[in-house]
């Protein structure tokens, strides 16, 4: 019996975080329509439900009826695999967020270790769709989005050094309290500045959509797929890019602490902070999607690995030799 109520608890757990998620990945399809909309004078969705809340409800509805199609020559097994993948990888990520110092899944001591490792993977699921349409527009977007994922990966990785040296420590939750006083943003914003470009290219959003380039490649690694198969791989796109959202919020943004410890702010619950925060930063990459034209292959690959990786190896360097020379390291 001990073990059954475990499971259940451990159940409970990841259902109340998973179903909000879930939602929320809804609301900022709607959310990022509108802005859209709205920076190039248009309504966006305001027909079904009120404002257009209940548009991504009835897009879900219809990917359910739609008919599932894998193409004769696909490799079958992994062609269903690859969204179930790439849905699954985006979704335990979330289990190490903290949203305040008790809320969270499982407050791990390398929870950043464990953000970076997961959200790598998330590669495999692309080149897997890819690969597996036996088809060369959706094996050619699968060869891109590996190559401009990895090569933004090493930038962030770096970048989350700089936070590293300042805190001393890999549990996220050590990460926001070290950010009581100062957030990071202020002494580390050219970092928070690249964090940012990088987490679009990452989560191939605009102006780095070339995985999906619709002039080019049809659209990418998911030409082939159709029904709720393409609406899975929707699905673990955005929800990566409120994880990347959240990521940003909890290593530069103080995470769920409140900007300004006096009277009214702290009457707002942590987890509301972290989700202004959140909220913000995808604002801020849905009117990137909005206002950037489309990169060339090249300047990508150019942007990732001649101007981004030497300037976060060199704030590494500089933040390093601050930190030791005016005995500011932290000590366990």
């Amino acid at each position: 019996m001990e073990y059954i109520n475990i499971i259940f608890s451990e159940t409970y757990k990841i259902l109340f975080l998973l179903v909000p998620v879930l939602v929320s990945v809804a609301m900022i399809v709607w959310l990022d329509r509108r802005i859209w909309a709205f920076v190039q004078k248009r309504q966006g969705p305001n027909v079904v439900g009120p404002f257009g809340l209940l548009q991504s409800l009835a897009d879900a509805l219809k990917y359910m009826f739609k008919e599932v199609i894998i193409p004769s020559s696909s490799n079958k097994v992994i062609f269903i695999l690859a969204p179930i993948v790439t849905m699954t990888l985006a979704l335990i990520s979330w289990a190490v967020i903290p949203f305040s110092a008790t809320q969270v899944l499982a407050d791990i001591n390398v929870g950043i270790l464990y953000l970076f490792a997961v959200s790598s993977l998330g590669v495999y699921g692309i080149i897997m769709g890819g690969w597996a349409s036996n088809s060369k527009y959706p094996f050619l977007g699968a060869i891109r989005s590996a190559a401009q994922m990895v090569s933004y990966e090493v930038s962030i990785g770096v970048i989350i050094i700089n936070v590293l040296l300042c805190v001393g420590s890999l549990n996220l939750n050590d990460i926001v309290m070290a950010q009581e006083k100062l957030w990071f943003v202020i002494p580390l914003f050219p970092m928070f500045v690249i964090f940012f470009i990088s987490a679009l290219a990452e989560t191939n959003r605009p102006p780095f959509d070339l995985p999906e380039a619709e002039a080019e490649l049809v659209a990418g690694y998911q030409t082939e797929y159709s029904g709720m198969m393409y609406a899975m791989f929707w699905l673990g796109e955005y929800a990566n890019i409120l994880l990347m959202c959240a990521m940003g919020a909890i290593l530069f943004l103080g995470g769920w602490l409140s900007p300004i410890e006096i009277y009214p702010f702290t009457l707002i619950p942590s987890a509301i902070w972290l989700i202004f925060k959140i909220l913000f930063l995808f604002v801020l990459f849905a009117l990137v999607k909005a206002i950037v034209p489309r990169y060339r292959y090249d300047q990508l690959m150019k942007l990732g690995w001649k101007i981004f990786l030497p300037l976060s190896l060199t704030w590494v360097i500089l933040t390093s030799s601050y930190l030791f020379y005016f005995n500011l390291l932290p000590t366990n």
